[in-house]
């Protein structure tokens, strides 16, 4: 089965990062394929590579890089809800006149269309927040 899935909430807000992390990760050891990861809301505060969590957390951005390095995760960060909580690759910053980015390693920013196309090319579409 192809799954799409979405993110709605932030990686310590809530258990939905977590729970979607570890979504991804069983149906993969299981042989299914996931089309696309969406972060949306305050979701795209995962793709964050400025998060440094305490030594005995866990590092829930590290844990998609390195989903989207193992398996060729295709991760995407809606543009409008980054730019809304500061979050910008070189691209977009240099648009915006900023200074820095700060996306995460395995990340892309993109808009709600890339949702839309994951709905379509994927069986299932699985929601993780509200």
């Amino acid at each position: 089965m192809k799954f799409t899935v979405q993110v709605n909430e932030g990686p310590y807000q809530h258990q939905a990062s977590d729970t979607a992390q570890q979504f991804v990760r069983a149906a993969l050891e299981k042989g299914h394929e996931i089309y696309r990861v969406f972060f949306y809301h305050d979701g795209v505060n995962n793709g964050t590579r400025l998060t440094v969590p305490p030594q005995d957390d866990r590092h829930l951005q590290k844990g998609w890089t390195e989903l989207a390095e193992k398996h060729g995760l295709d991760l995407v960060i809606c543009i409008a809800a980054a730019q809304r909580r500061g979050i910008m690759d070189a691209d977009e910053a240099k648009r915006q006149g900023l200074d820095a980015d700060n996306i995460a390693p395995g990340f892309r920013i993109s808009g709600l269309g890339q949702l839309i196309e994951g709905g379509i090319q994927s069986d299932r579409t699985v929601v993780f927040g509200d």
